[in-house]
């Protein structure tokens, strides 16, 4: 890819690598004058995500996050209707995801397939020796390329409780949880409730069960609660209870991933806006990157709404970014 963007007969980078590349290749796009669809999460890490954004500004760049339910029809009805007050006053959003994912094993030190690059894999992340449990999927329980469940589909869900509530960055992050279903080499948890709170009497909390379904659930959900009732956005529909719970009016509709790539270029060729902008995506993706700073940390963080900085917390502030393999630095120069 790094020949592929000299190449001035190429307009567009698409990200679709492990977490632990999308930022750095999204700069490098940037950078060689490319626009960018970067698949979700923005960034493996707070200090990448802000690098992302200023690539974009710098370079004057279209830059996508592949959140794609901000292109959905009837999520995008579902928002507007929130906002203009079909529940009253929003103040809380409850989202889940629930999987049943097996174990990943313990893996065994040895020498990389034949016929991959495993250099170019790790690319700006540490080098570690190859295992044979890390590769296709499983990287993403790995800390030094992945985000665990929360960056992995997290995202999604934290995505549409930010826009429905209005919100930015939280002032206070808590995330619990652990290892619990399987005794392996998985770093990141199974099981999770992290909960952000937000200027203005605002709070989202967010459950990840890796490998147990919730009884009648679907894989991801979203309910906002108001003063009148609740929204809850529910595949590619969604459905409005009153205050007490009762049904009050069920709306479906399908999904929208072609929709956000269209939009996308619609955006490159300079008609019209991005539906997820690399600024909103990066602020999403924000929440999970704190919020598995603060899980790692075994503690809550206290966060400056305006800057999205942790405050007052030398050791959290370590895992704000990462170490890199030398002469892989991502870098805005």
């Amino acid at each position: 890819f790094r020949t592929i963007l000299d190449d001035e007969a190429v307009d567009v980078l698409v990200v679709a690598t492990c977490n632990h590349w999308h930022a750095p290749a999204a700069i490098l796009g940037c950078k060689a004058g490319k626009h960018v669809y970067v698949e979700k999460p923005a960034s493996h890490n707070a200090a990448e995500g802000e690098m992302m954004v200023e690539a974009a500004r710098k370079f004057d760049r279209r830059v996508q996050l592949g959140t794609q339910r901000r292109s959905w029809p009837k999520i995008q009805e579902a928002i507007q209707r929130l906002h203009e007050g079909v529940v009253g006053r929003v103040y809380y959003a409850q989202a889940y995801y629930t999987n049943v994912r097996p174990t990943i094993g313990r893996g065994s030190v040895g020498e990389p397939p034949a016929d991959l690059d495993y250099d170019l894999w790790q690319g700006p992340a540490p080098r570690r020796p190859f295992r044979s449990n890390y590769l296709h999927y499983n990287w993403h329980w790995f800390w030094n390329w992945g985000n665990g469940e929360l960056g992995n589909n997290g995202i999604h869900m934290l995505d549409l409780c930010r826009w429905g509530l209005e919100v930015e960055n939280p002032v206070r992050v808590s995330c619990l949880g652990g290892r619990y279903r399987y005794d392996d080499d998985q770093q990141t948890p199974d099981t999770t409730i992290a909960t952000f709170d937000f200027p203005g009497g605002k709070s989202i909390t967010w459950e990840g069960l890796s490998c147990s379904r919730m009884p009648n659930a679907a894989p991801g959900d979203v309910v906002f609660y108001g003063e009148k009732g609740s929204l809850r956005i529910d595949g590619g529909g969604y459905t409005l209870h009153d205050d007490r719970g009762k049904e009050t009016e069920k709306v479906t509709g399908s999904g929208g991933n072609t929709t956000h790539v269209e939009n996308f270029l619609a955006a490159v060729r300079g008609d019209g806006e991005l539906n997820a902008e690399i600024r909103e995506g990066h602020l999403s993706t924000h929440l999970c990157n704190v919020g598995n700073i603060a899980y790692r940390k075994g503690r809550s963080l206290t966060i400056d709404p305006k800057s999205g900085h942790i405050v007052d917390d030398e050791d959290a502030e370590t895992l704000w970014s990462r170490e890199y393999e030398k002469g892989w630095e991502p870098t805005l120069g």
